[in-house]
């Protein structure tokens, strides 16, 4: 009686693993590029489709394209020589509301975080989660408590007399930007940074006599940095996109930032919607500038925010 041995199978050299290991790294390199791939067209294209149909003077606007039909800068000169819009005063209004929201929204966060990162009271953490829940409401919720307030606080009254025309502009400033400066994102990012940063340096500093707010500018800025520089990012682009609250208030033309002042480009009865979409392109260009040269800065201060 014989028996049949079936052929038994050499074990694969670490040379075969090697390459099966290689082979299927270079295969989910593959897939994980093709869905990023995906996912940059479905995003970018958009904003290409915006830019090339900027720059036709003619044909159908709403055709799926790749590339223009035409080359002309006719509707870019159209929105920088003002006549429909003030383009250039939109502009400025748009840095001035930038400038003032941001360090405005940064200041507070920066400071309302640190009693609640780093010192000890009643019902601390109370008022965090408090402050927290209030996220879960969307921005629409405080549009009408916000105007009553604007006009309770006088900031739409129109002035007259000599300094009139200036206190209306400060004014008109204030009442877009002052709603939008307390940042509850701001604060809980602030705040994981804070938690971060040792103790014993916090200690060290007091035992040497140092203040609370000296504390708070001496060493928890300086470490938190790369957060606030995030969080700084977010607020400009926050604020240089505002839209709907500077549309809901009574203001003069004149006093709109850019991207609620390029509705004016839209009329009551005509419509240049290429020239809309060049005020649309200029309007993107200075939050790519921005955000590409603190890029790095970015993505270090929300790691150091989670890793907090």
């Amino acid at each position: 009686m014989t028996t049949s041995s079936s052929p038994v199978r050499a074990a694969p050299s670490a040379s075969d693993l090697k390459r099966r290991r290689a082979r299927r790294t270079r295969l989910g390199n593959a897939a994980a590029y093709l869905v990023l791939g995906v996912i940059a067209v479905i995003t970018l294209y958009p904003f290409y489709w915006t830019f090339i149909t900027s720059l036709e003077n003619t044909g159908n606007i709403y055709d799926a394209k790749l590339l223009p039909g035409s080359l002309s800068l006719r509707n870019y000169a159209a929105v920088f020589t003002g006549t429909t819009v003030p383009f250039w005063r939109m502009v400025v209004n748009s840095l001035v509301i930038c400038a003032a929201g941001v360090g405005g929204s940064v200041a507070l966060a920066a400071l309302a975080a640190y009693p609640l990162a780093k010192m000890r009271f009643p019902g601390r953490d109370a008022v965090f989660i408090g402050i927290l829940t209030l996220m879960v409401l969307p921005n629409e919720a405080g549009l009408i408590v916000n105007y009553v307030t604007t006009i309770k606080l006088g900031l739409l009254q129109v002035h007259g007399g000599p300094f009139g025309d200036a206190l209306n502009t400060v004014s008109g400033y204030a009442a877009i930007v002052l709603p939008s400066l307390s940042s509850i994102v701001g604060l809980f990012l602030i705040r994981q940074a804070y938690l971060g940063i040792p103790q014993e340096l916090i200690e060290a500093a007091r035992i040497d006599g140092a203040r609370e707010l000296t504390i708070w500018r001496r060493v928890m800025l300086p470490l938190a940095l790369p957060t606030i520089v995030a969080f700084a990012i977010l607020e400009f682009v926050a604020f240089w996109n505002s839209f709907l609250w500077a549309r809901i208030l009574p203001l003069d033309g004149q006093m709109l930032p850019l991207s609620a002042g390029l509705l004016n480009l839209s009329g009551q009865f005509s419509t240049n919607s290429r020239a809309v979409m060049a005020g649309a392109v200029l309007t993107v260009l200075p939050i790519l500038v921005v955000f590409l040269f603190g890029q790095r800065y970015f993505m270090r201060g929300l790691e150091g925010a989670v890793k907090g």
